[in-house]
């Protein structure tokens, strides 16, 4: 079991509608995919979620050659830098490197040994993942995308009549506050009593998340991820709303002594990997703080995700996915199938995914062609975010 390679490819997977929130618009998500050879001539898969760290992860795939897939804390060791700051290096960046590449290794371990990443992790507690159905405004691509209030409550009853969808989350803060209160209203129209969350990705201050969470209320919104940045400005929103929130910074000795926000919504890049992760919701867990999954990965950290929501009793409640905007992947038979609000967790050794070479070739073309993250309009990711 023994590393005998790493190599890593950027790629971009677009979307069938460039879709619009606080952030701007995105076309294309970009990852860098991970493969990792062992002496045995097994290949395990790993993600970046965060761009193009092509370069970083073979730089710190080469302090790993010969050691053995499973030594996961020595590998960290000689990757990550155990302060949380240097002025020397860039410990977040070190931190998610090293997650795709533990991801890759606990693949490679999973294919040696012929058993599941749930199995690995301690076996399965459920067989199907609860994931959430997205909606928000979308520019036209190949998806003739939404543009009104009306548009996007018809694309959410397409989905109820196409694929049973369950749960709803969509996007906010990215249009005049009146216009996204009038597309909340016909969405809830058109969903029935199915569960509806809010993402407004922090583009909110906190008088205007007042006065919406006041004028959404009456649609009955049962999460709220980020309408405020930080944790203590959602905090002072509590008193104001009893909505769950949810929020994609991680600091959970902080959201313990808050009480707020209600759950943390990451993914496995950020702790660092797999182990770090499984570790994180534990903690979670025992601190009385939810947990569930972001949205926005291949088909290879979706694995991933799948086989820790299967393995942990915590995850509870659906987790994040666009699968259904997907326009490619980069594995076999990828994008994974969303029906009836479920997602089956795979069922072959390791991660249970198949690399598809010239899907993988495609999406890397595309990377080159479009450049990371791009927005399929003026300005790139990031650059449409503004307080309202």
């Amino acid at each position: 079991m023994k590393i005998r390679q790493i190599t890593a490819l950027p790629v971009n997977i677009p979307f069938r509608a460039p879709y619009r929130f606080s952030y701007g618009a995105i076309a294309s998500l970009t990852k860098t995919v991970i493969e990792l050879v062992t002496e045995d001539g097994v290949t395990g898969l790993g993600e970046c979620a965060d761009g193009d760290r092509a370069a970083e992860v073979m730089k710190a795939g080469e302090r790993l050659i010969g050691l053995d897939v499973r030594d996961i804390a020595t590998a960290e060791g000689r990757s990550v830098p155990a302060m949380r700051y240097t002025p020397w290096g860039n410990v977040t960046a070190a931190r998610r490197v090293f997650g795709g590449i533990e991801m890759a290794m606990w693949d490679a371990r999973g294919k040696t040994e012929g058993v599941p990443l749930s199995l690995l992790l301690g076996g399965a507690v459920r067989a199907e993942i609860a994931l959430t159905e997205y909606f928000s405004y979308r520019f036209p691509g190949t998806d003739p995308g939404e543009a009104t209030p009306t548009d996007v409550a018809r694309y959410c009853a397409t989905m109820i009549e196409r694929h049973g969808s369950k749960v709803f989350e969509g996007k906010v803060g990215t249009v005049p506050l009146a216009e996204e209160v009038q597309m909340v209203r016909e969405v809830r129209a058109a969903i029935g009593d199915r569960p509806l969350q809010l993402d407004a990705n922090g583009g909110w201050t906190v008088p205007t998340a007042r006065e919406a969470l006041a004028r959404l209320a009456p649609f009955d919104i049962s999460w709220f991820e980020e309408p405020v940045e930080t944790y203590e400005e959602m905090a002072d929103l509590r008193r104001h709303s009893p909505i769950n929130f949810s929020a994609h910074a991680i600091d959970l000795p902080k959201a313990h002594a808050l009480r707020c926000p209600d759950a943390i919504v990451t993914n496995i890049n950020e702790h660092g990997g797999i182990a770090r992760t499984r570790d994180f919701i534990r903690s979670c867990e025992a601190m009385g703080v939810g947990f569930r999954f972001h949205s926005g990965e291949t088909g290879i950290a979706s694995a991933a995700y799948l086989h820790l929501s299967a393995a942990l009793d915590h995850v509870r409640g659906a987790s994040q996915t666009l699968f259904h905007w997907y326009a490619d992947d980069v594995i076999e038979g990828g994008p994974f199938a969303l029906e009836n609000g479920v997602t089956q967790v795979p069922t072959g050794p390791g991660l249970g995914v198949t690399l598809d070479r010239t899907a993988l070739q495609r999406c890397h073309d595309r990377y080159l062609a479009e450049g990371a993250f791009p927005s399929g309009r003026d300005g790139g990711y990031g650059s449409g975010f503004r307080k309202r």
